[in-house]
């Protein structure tokens, strides 16, 4: 086994594992639906679901990887007890990161064509419907969206193929600095616009009609559903970096720092977004048309435009490229422990894996569109991230919830004594409850709320079917997590040893 590495600085844990945690979904997706269900009262409701949701999951992962040293590959096969199953998991958690890197990567060449464009100055003066003819050209040609996809893996690959400390940790530090000094400098312009006071008011103040409109009920669900997803957890991808921690700090400081940072570029997101949308009479609205169609023709009204365009797609270009980082790292972690290879051997391979998984994704929208997996309209990309977000996080979550608090698995005590080594702020010791039996039940929900929501604009029988196949895949997790298969197979050994005496 190869000598482990560990981060140089906790600052470097920090920035890596929020920049993992940072996804697109806080930019196209966080300010809108926080303007539109209330504002102030949303975001508190999703605070006190981060807190109560998203950190115990994400502080299970961290103890799993801490304890082990391993990543997810090794991790359950050093802590699960004898004769159990967990060991199994390694292989959701690789299809899992697999399968995000599928997607992910494309649409982070999408981020680094438009910087492009608007560095360039061809986005410069189009109206919408010029911007939406950019954004149709791209999907239709599949060499322009496989160059930006490769260039997309290949930056990643070549900063994970220089180790943690002098790749990942050093430019995902420099890279999240100046993401964060960019999101400052772009806000205050943003504040800055004529009418971005009504802007603000939409997104930030407390609107109690707009809850009542929403519904108190979907409105709770948006709030829990958006905690829980937004730091990635559920498949190991921050297992890898609780693995390069030393035991000097308690892991609810930890996981409580990232969090928060995530959670103020979340904000931060929605100050740039939602003031100068409303500044240039535009309505903001939600998921890719806001970054690729809506915000190029607001940045086009805008006094030097094309500045700070660029700026902006500079700063998407670093939130989908510090994910990727991450998620690669993961990746070749495991590849590393689960087929005892190099590093350098361990980044040829996915970069070859890699790529070619990545190509469906992008023919998707060209050569390959008559594939529709959920009916006209749809594409592989939908399949691809339906399969994650919908399945692989709440699942992942739910398993290494489970695995951290029941006695069948790791245990109660083996991960309150891994949480609460070191200094800070210490994990409760009377939430055993809590984290054994509630938490698994909200994940579940939230996994059957998720299902709900996606199907239930489709025909009656299609709707029934997919939530009877949430309902089975579910029950399936909740077998595996609680070993039955093991345990039949321990009892049928002692019995025959019995048998043997």
């Amino acid at each position: 086994m190869q000598e482990r590495e560990n981060f140089a600085s906790r600052l470097g844990f920090i920035l890596v594992s929020a920049g993992c945690a940072v996804g697109l979904g806080n930019v196209w997706k966080f300010p809108y639906i926080c303007g539109q269900n209330g504002g102030a009262i949303f975001i508190l409701i999703y605070l006190a679901f981060l807190v109560l949701i998203a950190l115990p999951v994400l502080i299970s992962e961290f103890s799993v990887g801490r304890a082990s040293k391993r990543s997810t590959a090794k991790a359950f096969d050093v802590l699960e007890p004898k004769n159990s199953t967990w060991h199994r998991f390694k292989y959701f958690g690789f299809i899992g990161n697999y399968l995000l890197m599928m997607f992910y990567t494309m649409v982070g060449g999408w981020m680094l064509y438009y910087a492009w464009l608007m560095m360039s100055g061809q986005l410069r003066g189009l109206t919408t419907e010029g911007v939406g003819n950019i954004f149709g050209g791209m999907l239709n040609s599949a060499p322009i969206m496989v160059f930006w996809m490769m260039l997309a893996i290949i930056i990643p690959m070549l900063i994970c193929s220089r180790g943690l400390q002098k790749g990942v940790e050093n430019v995902t530090k420099v890279m999240m600095f100046l993401l964060i000094l960019l999101m400052v400098i772009m806000s205050i312009r943003s504040l800055t616009l004529e009418n971005a006071s009504e802007g603000l008011e939409f997104y930030l103040a407390p609107n109690l009609e707009r809850f009542l409109e929403q519904g108190p009920g979907n409105v709770i669900f948006a709030a829990m559903s958006h905690a829980f997803f937004t730091l990635s957890v559920g498949m190991g991808s921050m297992a890898i970096f609780g693995s390069y921690l030393p035991k000097t700090n308690r892991l609810f400081s930890e996981a409580g720092q990232i969090a928060i940072l995530d959670t103020v570029i979340a904000l931060m997101a929605g100050l740039i977004i939602i003031p100068a949308c409303f500044a240039n009479g535009i309505a903001p609205d939600s998921g890719p048309s806001l970054l690729f169609l809506t915000l190029p023709s607001v940045f086009n009204k805008m006094g030097a435009g094309q500045f700070w365009g660029s700026c902006f797609f500079i700063f998407m270009s670093f939130a989908a490229l510090s994910t990727i980082i991450a998620v690669f790292e993961n990746i070749i972690a495991m590849s590393m422990e689960h087929w005892e290879i190099s590093r350098k051997k361990a980044v040829i391979y996915n970069f070859i894996g890699i790529t070619l998984l990545s190509l469906p994704c992008v023919l998707g929208f060209n050569v390959l569109s008559a594939i529709q997996p959920f009916g006209v309209g749809s594409n592989i990309m939908d399949l691809e991230d339906f399969l994650v977000s919908y399945n692989i996080l709440p699942l992942g979550g739910l398993l290494f919830v489970m695995f951290c608090s029941h006695k069948n698995g790791w245990g109660w005590h083996n991960f309150l004594e891994e949480a609460n080594a070191g200094v800070g702020l210490s994990f409760p010791k009377k939430a055993r409850f809590y984290m054994a039996y509630i938490l698994p039940i909200v994940i579940a929900v939230v996994y059957l709320k998720g299902y709900y929501d996606m199907f239930i604009q489709k025909d009656p029988r299609v709707f029934t079917i997919y939530m009877v196949v949430g309902v089975l895949v579910l029950s399936a997790v909740l077998l595996f997590a609680n070993q039955f298969g093991a345990r039949r197979k321990a009892k049928r050994e002692a019995n025959e040893t019995h048998q043997d005496n």
